[in-house]
Protein backbone atom coordinates (compact mmCIF):
# COMPACT_ATOMS: atom_id res chain seq x y z
CA UNK A 1 0.00 0.00 0.00
CA UNK A 2 1.06 3.24 -0.89
CA UNK A 3 1.71 6.04 2.18
CA UNK A 4 1.22 9.71 1.66
CA UNK A 5 2.89 12.85 2.93
CA UNK A 6 2.53 16.34 2.61
CA UNK A 7 5.80 18.44 0.96
CA UNK A 8 7.09 21.24 3.09
CA UNK A 9 7.04 23.83 0.18
CA UNK A 10 3.28 22.68 0.28
CA UNK A 11 2.76 24.78 3.30
CA UNK A 12 4.94 27.65 2.85
CA UNK A 13 6.74 27.34 6.06
CA UNK A 14 4.22 26.83 8.70
CA UNK A 15 5.53 26.08 12.03
CA UNK A 16 7.02 22.31 11.88
CA UNK A 17 4.44 20.92 14.93
CA UNK A 18 1.48 22.32 13.42
CA UNK A 19 2.24 20.84 10.10
CA UNK A 20 2.95 17.62 11.76
CA UNK A 21 -0.83 17.79 12.96
CA UNK A 22 -1.76 18.87 9.55
CA UNK A 23 -0.74 16.12 8.17
CA UNK A 24 -1.69 13.45 10.51
CA UNK A 25 -5.47 15.35 10.39
CA UNK A 26 -5.15 14.45 6.51
CA UNK A 27 -4.65 11.12 6.74
CA UNK A 28 -1.00 11.20 5.76
CA UNK A 29 2.02 9.89 7.71
CA UNK A 30 5.13 11.38 6.44
CA UNK A 31 6.11 15.14 5.86
CA UNK A 32 9.34 16.71 4.89
CA UNK A 33 10.77 19.38 6.08
CA UNK A 34 13.94 22.20 6.01
CA UNK A 35 15.80 22.88 9.37
CA UNK A 36 15.51 26.44 8.49
CA UNK A 37 12.26 27.77 7.43
CA UNK A 38 11.95 31.21 5.83
CA UNK A 39 7.86 31.41 5.52
CA UNK A 40 6.04 33.55 3.14
CA UNK A 41 5.08 37.31 4.92
CA UNK A 42 2.26 37.35 3.53
CA UNK A 43 0.94 34.70 5.19
CA UNK A 44 2.47 35.72 8.57
CA UNK A 45 3.94 32.33 9.80
CA UNK A 46 6.93 33.05 12.22
CA UNK A 47 10.47 31.94 11.26
CA UNK A 48 12.26 29.03 12.85
CA UNK A 49 15.22 27.08 13.40
CA UNK A 50 15.12 23.47 13.89
CA UNK A 51 19.05 23.80 13.70
CA UNK A 52 18.78 26.30 17.03
CA UNK A 53 15.58 25.71 18.87
CA UNK A 54 16.38 23.18 20.87
CA UNK A 55 12.72 22.84 22.18
CA UNK A 56 11.51 23.18 18.86
CA UNK A 57 13.01 20.05 17.66
CA UNK A 58 11.84 18.82 20.93
CA UNK A 59 8.39 19.63 20.25
CA UNK A 60 8.56 18.39 17.18
CA UNK A 61 9.82 15.28 18.08
CA UNK A 62 6.63 14.75 20.54
CA UNK A 63 4.02 15.67 18.30
CA UNK A 64 5.98 13.19 15.41
CA UNK A 65 5.39 10.45 17.91
CA UNK A 66 1.88 11.07 19.53
CA UNK A 67 0.76 11.74 15.80
CA UNK A 68 2.34 8.95 14.38
CA UNK A 69 4.13 11.13 11.58
CA UNK A 70 7.92 10.86 10.21
CA UNK A 71 10.34 12.74 8.05
CA UNK A 72 10.49 11.07 5.31
CA UNK A 73 12.71 13.67 3.85
CA UNK A 74 15.04 16.51 4.33
CA UNK A 75 15.23 19.04 2.31
CA UNK A 76 18.11 22.06 2.06
CA UNK A 77 21.09 19.88 1.56
CA UNK A 78 22.03 21.45 -1.38
CA UNK A 79 25.67 21.04 -3.23
CA UNK A 80 26.32 24.61 -4.34
CA UNK A 81 29.76 26.45 -5.67
CA UNK A 82 32.22 27.35 -3.32
CA UNK A 83 30.91 25.34 -0.84
CA UNK A 84 31.54 21.63 0.60
CA UNK A 85 29.02 19.93 2.20
CA UNK A 86 31.39 18.51 5.03
CA UNK A 87 29.98 21.82 6.26
CA UNK A 88 26.13 20.21 6.60
CA UNK A 89 27.57 17.55 9.08
CA UNK A 90 25.68 19.47 11.81
CA UNK A 91 22.56 19.94 10.01
CA UNK A 92 23.07 15.45 9.10
CA UNK A 93 23.07 15.31 13.13
CA UNK A 94 19.63 17.47 13.56
CA UNK A 95 17.94 15.40 10.98
CA UNK A 96 19.19 12.03 12.39
CA UNK A 97 17.94 13.55 15.92
CA UNK A 98 14.71 13.78 14.20
CA UNK A 99 13.85 10.46 12.91
CA UNK A 100 14.76 11.69 8.92
CA UNK A 101 14.51 8.58 6.85
CA UNK A 102 16.44 10.39 3.82
CA UNK A 103 17.48 13.43 2.32
CA UNK A 104 16.84 15.11 -1.19
CA UNK A 105 19.88 17.11 -2.69
CA UNK A 106 20.27 18.46 -6.20
CA UNK A 107 23.11 20.79 -7.48
CA UNK A 108 23.55 24.44 -8.30
CA UNK A 109 26.93 24.02 -9.16
CA UNK A 110 27.54 24.21 -12.94
CA UNK A 111 30.84 21.56 -12.29
CA UNK A 112 29.43 18.43 -12.87
CA UNK A 113 32.77 16.51 -12.15
CA UNK A 114 32.60 18.39 -8.61
CA UNK A 115 28.78 18.13 -8.45
CA UNK A 116 29.34 14.22 -8.57
CA UNK A 117 32.09 14.05 -6.61
CA UNK A 118 30.29 16.39 -3.66
CA UNK A 119 27.51 13.83 -4.34
CA UNK A 120 29.43 10.90 -2.76
CA UNK A 121 30.52 12.52 0.43
CA UNK A 122 26.87 13.59 1.14
CA UNK A 123 25.95 10.35 0.61
CA UNK A 124 28.63 8.91 2.76
CA UNK A 125 28.22 11.43 6.00
CA UNK A 126 24.58 10.59 5.49
CA UNK A 127 24.41 6.38 5.41
CA UNK A 128 27.37 7.56 8.47
CA UNK A 129 23.46 8.43 10.10
CA UNK A 130 21.20 6.07 9.06
CA UNK A 131 19.88 8.68 6.50
CA UNK A 132 19.20 7.58 2.79
CA UNK A 133 20.03 10.13 -0.17
CA UNK A 134 18.06 11.06 -3.00
CA UNK A 135 19.36 13.36 -5.92
CA UNK A 136 16.35 15.40 -7.56
CA UNK A 137 16.80 16.13 -11.29
CA UNK A 138 15.19 19.62 -12.26
CA UNK A 139 15.66 21.27 -15.66
CA UNK A 140 18.35 23.87 -15.94
CA UNK A 141 20.24 22.27 -13.09
CA UNK A 142 23.37 20.60 -13.41
CA UNK A 143 21.53 17.23 -12.83
CA UNK A 144 18.74 18.28 -15.25
CA UNK A 145 18.14 15.52 -17.38
CA UNK A 146 17.84 11.59 -17.48
CA UNK A 147 21.43 10.79 -18.49
CA UNK A 148 22.51 13.12 -16.11
CA UNK A 149 20.72 11.20 -12.66
CA UNK A 150 21.95 8.03 -14.35
CA UNK A 151 24.91 8.93 -14.20
CA UNK A 152 25.32 10.82 -10.97
CA UNK A 153 23.96 7.68 -9.30
CA UNK A 154 26.50 5.33 -11.05
CA UNK A 155 29.35 7.70 -9.87
CA UNK A 156 28.30 6.97 -6.35
CA UNK A 157 27.83 3.70 -6.74
CA UNK A 158 25.91 0.66 -5.20
CA UNK A 159 22.72 1.66 -3.66
CA UNK A 160 24.10 4.70 -1.92
CA UNK A 161 22.17 7.30 -3.51
CA UNK A 162 18.63 6.83 -5.53
CA UNK A 163 16.19 9.99 -7.54
CA UNK A 164 13.85 11.95 -6.55
CA UNK A 165 11.16 11.76 -9.16
CA UNK A 166 9.10 15.24 -8.93
CA UNK A 167 6.48 14.99 -11.47
CA UNK A 168 6.07 18.05 -12.63
CA UNK A 169 9.80 18.63 -13.67
CA UNK A 170 9.66 15.08 -15.45
CA UNK A 171 6.54 15.57 -16.68
CA UNK A 172 8.19 19.14 -18.14
CA UNK A 173 11.03 17.62 -19.17
CA UNK A 174 9.24 15.18 -21.82
CA UNK A 175 9.25 12.29 -19.56
CA UNK A 176 6.96 10.10 -18.98
CA UNK A 177 6.56 6.41 -17.48
CA UNK A 178 8.92 5.01 -20.01
CA UNK A 179 11.59 6.87 -18.61
CA UNK A 180 10.62 5.73 -15.50
CA UNK A 181 11.39 2.57 -16.54
CA UNK A 182 14.67 3.09 -18.20
CA UNK A 183 15.75 4.52 -14.91
CA UNK A 184 15.16 1.17 -13.25
CA UNK A 185 12.52 0.86 -10.20
CA UNK A 186 15.41 0.04 -7.71
CA UNK A 187 17.09 3.26 -8.70
CA UNK A 188 14.04 5.09 -7.74
CA UNK A 189 13.62 6.29 -3.63
CA UNK A 190 11.00 8.83 -3.65
CA UNK A 191 8.00 10.65 -5.66
CA UNK A 192 6.84 13.97 -5.11
CA UNK A 193 3.53 14.25 -6.98
CA UNK A 194 2.09 17.36 -8.52
CA UNK A 195 -0.46 17.86 -11.73
CA UNK A 196 0.60 20.39 -14.44
CA UNK A 197 0.15 21.80 -17.74
CA UNK A 198 2.84 20.39 -20.26
CA UNK A 199 3.64 24.28 -21.12
CA UNK A 200 4.21 27.02 -18.45
CA UNK A 201 1.25 28.70 -16.97
CA UNK A 202 2.93 31.85 -15.62
CA UNK A 203 5.64 34.19 -16.86
CA UNK A 204 8.03 34.19 -14.02
CA UNK A 205 10.99 31.46 -14.41
CA UNK A 206 10.45 27.88 -14.35
CA UNK A 207 11.74 27.51 -11.11
CA UNK A 208 9.67 30.18 -9.34
CA UNK A 209 6.59 28.17 -11.18
CA UNK A 210 7.47 25.41 -9.39
CA UNK A 211 8.03 26.69 -6.33
CA UNK A 212 4.84 28.47 -6.07
CA UNK A 213 2.15 27.48 -8.40
CA UNK A 214 1.50 23.33 -9.01
CA UNK A 215 -1.74 21.74 -9.52
CA UNK A 216 -3.11 18.66 -7.84
CA UNK A 217 -3.54 15.15 -9.10
CA UNK A 218 -6.22 15.09 -12.34
CA UNK A 219 -6.29 19.36 -12.59
CA UNK A 220 -3.32 19.12 -14.98
CA UNK A 221 -2.00 17.21 -18.00
CA UNK A 222 0.56 15.16 -16.97
CA UNK A 223 0.27 10.83 -17.04
CA UNK A 224 0.58 10.33 -13.37
CA UNK A 225 -1.39 7.52 -13.69
CA UNK A 226 1.18 6.18 -15.97
CA UNK A 227 4.35 7.50 -14.04
CA UNK A 228 2.96 5.47 -10.79
CA UNK A 229 2.40 2.35 -12.47
CA UNK A 230 6.43 2.77 -13.14
CA UNK A 231 7.11 3.60 -9.70
CA UNK A 232 6.94 1.13 -6.77
CA UNK A 233 4.36 0.38 -4.15
CA UNK A 234 6.88 1.15 -1.01
CA UNK A 235 7.86 4.46 -2.16
CA UNK A 236 6.56 7.12 -0.43
CA UNK A 237 4.57 9.57 -2.37
CA UNK A 238 5.09 13.26 -1.01
CA UNK A 239 2.21 15.65 -2.23
CA UNK A 240 4.19 18.90 -3.67
CA UNK A 241 1.59 20.93 -4.24
CA UNK A 242 2.42 24.92 -3.43
CA UNK A 243 -0.53 26.89 -4.29
CA UNK A 244 0.31 30.27 -3.53
CA UNK A 245 -2.17 32.25 -5.30
CA UNK A 246 -4.94 29.94 -3.04
CA UNK A 247 -2.63 30.78 0.05
CA UNK A 248 -2.22 34.70 -0.11
CA UNK A 249 -5.99 34.63 -0.77
CA UNK A 250 -6.76 33.84 2.55
CA UNK A 251 -7.52 29.87 1.79
CA UNK A 252 -5.77 27.88 5.04
CA UNK A 253 -3.27 24.65 4.43
CA UNK A 254 -6.25 22.29 5.05
CA UNK A 255 -8.96 23.52 2.73
CA UNK A 256 -5.63 23.67 0.30
CA UNK A 257 -4.21 20.31 0.46
CA UNK A 258 -7.41 18.58 1.73
CA UNK A 259 -8.89 18.23 -1.93
CA UNK A 260 -5.20 17.52 -3.13
CA UNK A 261 -5.32 14.50 -0.89
CA UNK A 262 -8.30 13.23 -2.02
CA UNK A 263 -7.14 13.61 -5.29
CA UNK A 264 -4.17 11.34 -4.71
CA UNK A 265 -5.95 8.63 -2.83
CA UNK A 266 -8.44 8.46 -6.01
CA UNK A 267 -5.43 8.03 -8.62
CA UNK A 268 -3.20 5.99 -6.09
CA UNK A 269 -6.27 3.60 -5.81
CA UNK A 270 -6.70 3.57 -9.96
CA UNK A 271 -3.07 2.32 -9.70
CA UNK A 272 -1.14 -1.15 -8.97
CA UNK A 273 1.91 0.24 -9.00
Amino acid sequence: MRELGIEFISVFGLPPVEFVHLAADLGCRYISTTLVGRPLESLGYPAFSLKQDVRLRRDLRTALHERGVSISLGEGMVIMPGADVSELAGDLDVLAELGTAAINTLSFDKDRGRTFDQLATLTTMAAARGIATSIEMAPGLTIGDLPAVRAAIEHVGGAGVRATVDTMHWGRSGYGAAELRELGAERIGYLQLSDTTREPRTTTSYLKEAMYERMPPGAGELALADMLEAVPTDVVVGLEIPMRALAESGVGPMERLRPCVTAARELLDSSTG
